[in-house]
């Protein structure tokens, strides 16, 4: 993350960024100003734990708003068969996708986790949604894991994958390496919290994200993988000048061609 100076006038109406020597003014309520307080807001908010603060359907889930909403256009433009989801915590992830399904009347989502605790497997199976989740329990990088979740997979089932569990660089880098082979052509697989990149100075951030995070390893993915590009899901409606998301996620949507 480069640091600079953002300079607020809501009198001249601009926003003045200084890095260094060069110095840029752009009007306040434009795109350009726009994309940088949300950039700011972003490391702001995550400092502060503004995403623990949300749950779907009565379990907690450690996400950004506008992330779901935008997983949800993915989901209902795709209408995948299977979701598989690397990282359970506490199941708000799992029953998001689940209440998705349950709309669409089809579908089912398969939730990987290193340690499940007993009290987030009995919340979870005794949910009412329960019936279109499934836990796997184990280490999501391994081949042994990797093997049991494929194993519940449908030869024509289509897939979309959900990475974020552990994000270190190496972790993600093995995950995509294995799951990607279940991504069915123009589905995704997901790597979360490439914010990381952005984060390594702020209160909780640590130096060492900088280039070990999620971004870097889809990075290292896309170069050898040319059956695999970087695209977001296109908007399902679009009105204004912004046209990128304000996201915990960037260059996560990695689509099969």
């Amino acid at each position: 993350m480069v640091l600079m100076r953002i300079l607020i006038d809501t009198v001249a109406r601009t926003l003045t960024t200084v890095d260094g020597a060069e110095e840029r003014t752009f009007p306040l309520y434009g795109k350009a100003a726009f994309e940088v307080t949300s950039r700011q807001w972003l490391r702001i908010g995550w400092s502060l734990r503004y995403y623990h603060n949300f749950s779907w359907f009565g379990h907690p889930i450690l996400q950004l708003p506008e992330d779901l909403l935008r997983l949800q256009e993915a989901i209902y433009q795709i209408r995948p068969d299977i979701v598989v989801e690397t990282g359970v915590f506490h199941g708000g992830s799992l029953t998001f996708y689940a209440s998705l399904f349950e709309a669409l009347g089809h579908g089912r989502v398969i939730g990987i986790d290193r340690e499940i605790s007993p009290l987030a497997e009995k919340t979870i199976k005794s949910h009412c949604l329960a019936s279109r989740i499934a836990l796997v329990e184990g280490d999501s990088a391994s081949e042994e894991v990797f093997s049991r979740v494929s194993a519940g997979i449908g030869p024509h089932e289509k897939v979309f994958v959900m990475l974020d569990s552990c994000h270190t660089r190496r972790h993600v880098a093995r995950e995509l390496e294995l799951y990607s082979r279940l991504v069915t052509p123009g589905s995704y697989i997901v790597a979360a919290d490439g914010v990381m990149r952005d984060l390594t100075d702020v209160p909780g951030g640590v130096p060492e994200w900088a280039t070990d995070n999620p971004l870097e390893a889809a990075k290292d993915f896309l170069a050898g993988h040319p059956e695999f590009v970087e695209q977001r899901p296109a908007w399902l409606f679009h009105d204004g000048e912004i046209d990128e998301n304000v996201t915990y996620w960037p260059g996560a949507w990695l689509k099969r061609q």
